[in-house]
């Protein structure tokens, strides 16, 4: 028998009966385990969504997509050299019987490919396989041809940090360099929407610098005035946010107290905005190698979702990161069908048509 529902997790709950599931119940693991176990029970139930790997022609990447599509979270398109992708598979001693494999020449042939596929809505996410970044956001934010949309691109860390009561997710650690202020708004709100999708639903940002008053000598922390004065606004929605933060008080409540900081943000922080991609990218590193964190993830901003992971992740970090891809797909799905349903004036309860 299953356990209740947690309220953390209600709304990916309630997507996964609007998009439908395979299962009634909802798995009993949910609500106990680490942040990550917990990512990944939320997953189960659902379809796995189709997606295309972008030049998985190392072992770490294809076996990352193979574990992933045997955890459920993605049915794998293949997309790159095939002599290349066949020779991984080979050293790996795993067959791809089955398994679609599109054969290109190189890798910006295979993340342009990608591109297309997904912008015909024959994949629902891309995964990032052996190739730098770069290469699939340069085929990404092409005009024509890429997958933009009216947000800035940004790129969100989940990470399971021992000792810690909650998943954090750090953003931006590795797309967007230095951000404007106009950036860092896409950037907050690409990661409460994530956070939506996870069944958080008013997730708690810390917009971060080296101290908590504004300096004008220090530009992260007007930066984050604004941000502030931007979600109170109504430029951003759907969360709680607060800053300038710095690490020690956003993530640790004493801390917090013996600052005299009185926030709701303060000591409980579920998003830790980062000044820039440096900034970023060492604290979640950090937090991987020296902390023992496991790690998830994903490029948001785009038609669809994007894994990517550092290559020296593991597989457990793709297969969580492909386990969140299917989450948010599935709640983009359901959030559009309601509003496609809502506009046509159906009922949701019986499928009838007529005007409230």
């Amino acid at each position: 028998m299953s356990r209740p529902l947690s309220p953390a997790l209600a709304d990916v709950r309630c997507a996964r009966v609007a998009y439908g599931d395979r299962h009634d119940s909802i798995p009993a693991a949910i609500g106990s385990g680490t942040a990550m176990a917990r990512l990944l029970d939320a997953a189960r139930g659902l379809d796995p969504i189709r997606t295309a790997i972008i030049h998985p022609c190392d072992g770490n990447s294809l076996m990352g997509a193979i574990k992933a599509r045997d955890a459920g979270a993605i049915e794998p398109l293949l997309v790159g050299p095939k002599a290349k992708i066949l020779a991984a598979a080979a050293e790996l001693g795993v067959g791809l019987d089955g398994t679609e494999l599109i054969d290109t020449p190189h890798s910006h042939a295979a993340a342009e490919t990608a591109m297309a596929l997904a912008l015909t809505g024959k994949v629902a996410a891309l995964m990032k396989g052996a190739l730098h970044t770069q290469e699939i956001l340069a085929a990404a934010v092409r005009q024509e041809t890429g997958l933009r949309t009216e947000r800035r691109m940004s790129h969100v860390y989940a990470l399971d940090v021992p000792n810690h009561s909650k998943a954090l997710f750090i953003t931006d650690a590795a797309v967007n360099i230095a951000p404007s202020l106009a950036d860092k708004r896409d950037i907050v709100q690409n990661a409460i929407d994530l956070c939506h999708a996870l069944g958080i639903p008013e997730p708690k940002v810390a917009v971060l610098s080296a101290v908590e008053t504004v300096s004008p000598k220090i530009a992260s922390t007007v930066d984050a005035a604004a941000l502030c004065k931007m979600a109170e606004r109504g430029q951003i929605t759907g969360g709680l946010v607060d800053g300038p933060l710095a690490i020690d008080n956003a993530v640790s409540g004493p801390a917090a107290v013996t600052k005299h900081i009185v926030s709701p943000v303060a000591g409980d922080a579920d998003v830790l905005v980062v000044p820039d991609l440096v900034s970023g990218n060492l604290l979640a590193k950090q937090l991987v190698h020296l902390a023992g964190a496991k790690a998830a993830g994903l490029i948001l901003g785009a038609r669809v979702p994007i894994v990517v992971t550092s290559r020296s992740d593991g597989e457990r970090s793709r297969v969580a990161s492909c386990a969140m891809a299917q989450i948010l797909a599935h709640y983009r799905a359901a959030t559009l069908g309601a509003f496609l349903r809502s506009a046509a004036g159906l009922d949701p309860d019986h499928g009838s048509a007529g005007r409230r």
